[in-house]
C-alpha cells in the first residue's frame, strides 16, 4: 500500500488522457523524489521544464535512463533521472 502523504500532483495534468502517461498511469509526483531532484536543480521553474520536457519525451516512447517499476509515473522516472544524473541542464555559454 502507497503512502497518499508522499504524492505531489503535477500541475496541469488533470485532463491527461491514459494514452500520454508512462507506467502506471499516474501523473502524480513521489514528494520524497522531488526534494532530492530540488536539491540538484534548486531552481523550481527549470526543474519543472525538465521534468515536463523529460516526461514528454518518455510518452512519446523514449526509453528510462534508469531501473524502474510499474508503480512509476514519467514524473518519477524523470525526476529519478535527474536525482541519479543521467539528465541535466545544460550550459549555455554567453558569446557576449
Amino acid at each position: 500500500m502507497s503512502d497518499k502523504s508522499k504524492i505531489v500532483a503535477f500541475p496541469g495534468t488533470e485532463n491527461s488522457s491514459p494514452r500520454r502517461t508512462w507506467g502506471n498511469g499516474s501523473s502524480d509526483m513521489n514528494s520524497d523524489l522531488v526534494e532530492e531532484a530540488q536539491k540538484i536543480i534548486p531552481e523550481p521553474p527549470v526543474l519543472i521544464n525538465m521534468v515536463s520536457r523529460r516526461v514528454k519525451q518518455l510518452n512519446m516512447g523514449r526509453s528510462p535512463l534508469v531501473e524502474t517499476d510499474h508503480r512509476m509515473g514519467a514524473a518519477d522516472i524523470a525526476l529519478k533521472e535527474i536525482i541519479e544524473g543521467k539528465i541535466a541542464v545544460e550550459e549555455v555559454e554567453d558569446d557576449s
